[in-house]
């Protein structure tokens, strides 16, 4: 059966700062499962109803690829030769493919130590030359927005409008697969682009008569990375979620816009409860995802234990809908398995040892 889709811009074309000029740089990125979550919403209480985006589907394992696609893109439009971004890790595993796949180099600044290695592996294995700074994200992304003036080079963080662009295609997959937006959508924050580019999908299909309401945005930052949060920059962020370690969010004014206009929260969560929050993921939903998106179902949890879902119910919602944004796949940081999982037996290769280590 042929797919019909060819990646988001040129599905949602109409909707994005594109021309027939644009040289489309794309990887078939977007078209990502909406999976029902029967579990978490058996948790959440009666009539809600849970479904995950599970953005880790795209082509390399995060949501970075929706925007990526649009920012390599125009860059390619405008005549860069080269990129450049800060990084925590999906940006440069994103920033590096799409570059390679342009035929444009690619620099890549990180935080010394605060990258995971899946991703880390990925920017380096598409080319990308990749340096290590003796400090957090928010000092790599001071020096790459100097460097991109001071030299020219195209910036490619959630800073770069395009980005945003790329990344509210989501919301758009949301209310087409769903009929309707959902009630509530909810996601981690880090730098915060993310929140800020679904409610800027959202509200575009609204005005485009496409949607009849508009979702409550909530956002989950972790308890040591949360300064929208505490309303002041955290110096020195720390979290095991380490793709939203960022204490300084580039998109920090337009996560609170985008908080406020929707009549939703900006919060936090425990890495005990992010990591909570992974496990049941896994094991009860099967879908593996990386810490850092696992704060939305977190999130999500402490909603339900706070009985949230059961005094926002409304006589006119028959069903709740929840969406959580899944930003990243497991695999992009195995270590938190290795460190958090107990490691298999190693038992004789017979049968009975076999079975007896899996309790059967």
């Amino acid at each position: 059966m042929e797919n019909n889709h060819r990646g988001i811009i040129l599905n949602y074309k109409k909707y994005l700062p594109v021309s027939d000029k644009t040289p489309i740089v794309t990887l078939r990125e977007g078209n990502t499962p909406l999976i029902s979550a029967p579990v978490l919403s058996a948790f959440c209480g009666k009539n809600v109803k849970v479904y995950l985006k599970y953005e880790g589907l795209n082509p390399t394992g995060s949501f970075k690829d929706r925007g990526m696609t649009m920012a390599i893109s125009k860059a390619k439009e405008e005549g860069a030769g080269a990129v450049i971004c800060a990084s925590t890790g999906n940006t440069s595993a994103s920033a590096a493919a799409y570059s390679a796949r342009a035929g444009i180099k690619c620099i890549v600044v990180i935080p010394q130590g605060a990258i995971a290695l899946g991703k880390l592996a990925q920017a380096m294995i598409h080319g990308a030359k990749v340096v290590a700074v003796q400090g957090n994200f928010d000092d790599a992304l001071r020096i790459v927005c100097e460097l991109s003036e001071k030299y020219k080079i195209c910036l490619v963080n959630s800073i770069n409008p395009y980005r945003i662009e790329g990344q509210k295609t989501a919301a758009f997959e949301i209310c087409d697969d769903l009929g309707a937006p959902p009630h509530y959508h909810i996601l981690p924050v880090g730098n915060a682009g993310n929140i800020t580019a679904y409610w800027k999908g959202y509200k575009e299909y609204y005005a485009h008569g496409k949607t009849a309401y508009l979702p409550h945005m909530f956002g989950f930052q972790a308890k040591g990375s949360c300064p929208i949060v505490k309303g002041k920059p955290v110096k020195n962020p720390h979290t095991i979620a380490t793709a939203i370690k960022i204490g300084n969010p580039a998109s920090w004014q337009k996560a609170v816009e985008a908080r406020d206009e929707s009549g939703g929260i900006i919060s936090a969560v425990s890495d005990s409860e992010i990591l909570a929050a992974y496990k049941v993921l896994a094991a009860r939903e099967g879908v593996f995802a990386e810490p850092a998106s696992a704060a939305s179902v977190a999130g999500l949890l402490k909603l339900a234990k706070e009985g949230f879902f059961k005094t926002h119910k409304t006589k006119e919602m028959k069903e709740t809908v929840v969406v959580c944004t899944l930003t990243g796949h497991g695999l992009k940081d195995p270590e938190i398995v290795i460190k958090n999982i107990k490691y298999p037996p190693i038992v004789p290769a017979k049968i009975e040892a076999v079975m007896k280590a899996a309790r059967m």
